[in-house]
């Protein structure tokens, strides 16, 4: 099997000598015609996007995040939506690999097979299921993996050390590490370099693999995680995109500008 997308997004920047950047934009979010708009334009300067499948019950998303998947579907957003819009992003000039996140219960009701028979043919590259948790995401995982999909596994400052080195064992290429115990876009409470020190942990642990860290990462902190595999940043997208409309300003000129920045403090 052929090195993933995701694999080699991470290897070039450890070339580059610094960590992946990751995104997060709710698919659909404000429209579907501006999401698209948005991830073309943002790819120039990401390396893996994250693209968020509209929920309405969602359990760890803050306020920000909950703002954008209401309007992508009050306009009309739904999972076969979702997987057009990779398709059309994956034709486009920087085709960076695409990680879904999303829930369980939409996978479910789409029917879990034909939701990676989708993924597959539309381009995604890897899945995070909030809250479908190890061991139970085995079989899933294992269905992802023979699909050359990336199941990400999740891992939170009160996971255990013996539930960690199970959760690495059976991960795929990509770990991620949840920073403190909150829902997205909560401010950033615990000390960078105590989220480090526990980072530091998992990558002795994780030998070979990749693990990220998000949850209330902005352009304010993302430099004190320079030694990360990789950072990811979504509620200050949807705050963005939020206050661009407020203001009737362009989103898309708006998260160019903060992806560009975001780049620039990480190089």
């Amino acid at each position: 099997m052929t090195a993933s997308l995701i694999s080699q997004a991470f290897k070039k920047c450890i070339a580059e000598g610094r960590p992946a950047l990751l995104t997060y934009t709710v698919a659909g979010d404000p429209t579907k015609k501006i999401s698209l708009d948005i991830l073309k334009v943002i790819s120039k300067n990401v390396d893996i996007i994250e693209s968020g499948m509209a929920f309405s019950t969602p359990i760890a998303d803050g306020g920000d995040i909950q703002t954008s998947s209401h309007r992508a579907i009050e306009a009309g957003i739904n999972l076969n939506e979702t997987f057009k819009i990779i398709n059309k992003f994956k034709k486009t000039k920087y085709p960076r690999p695409i990680i879904l996140m999303g829930y369980w219960n939409l996978i479910l009701q789409f029917n879990e097979n034909k939701f990676i028979k989708m993924c597959k043919k539309s381009g995604v590259s890897g899945l995070i299921i909030v809250d479908l948790p190890h061991p139970e995401n085995r079989s899933f995982a294992r269905k992802c993996k023979k699909n050359n999909i990336t199941f990400v596994q999740l891992l939170s400052p009160t996971t255990s050390y013996y539930r960690m080195k199970q959760i690495i064992k059976d991960s795929h290429n990509m770990i991620y590490y949840i920073s403190q115990s909150n829902t997205t876009g909560g401010k950033l409470k615990v000390n960078p370099k105590d989220i480090l020190k526990k980072y530091s942990k998992i990558q002795n642990l994780a030998k070979g693999k990749n693990c990220v860290i998000g949850f209330g990462i902005t352009d304010k902190n993302i430099s004190k995680f320079k030694s990360a595999n990789g950072v990811v940043v979504g509620s200050l997208n949807s705050k963005i995109i939020t206050n661009a409309i407020k203001k009737k300003d362009d989103p898309v000129i708006k998260l160019d500008k903060m992806i560009k920045k975001l780049k620039n403090k990480i190089i």
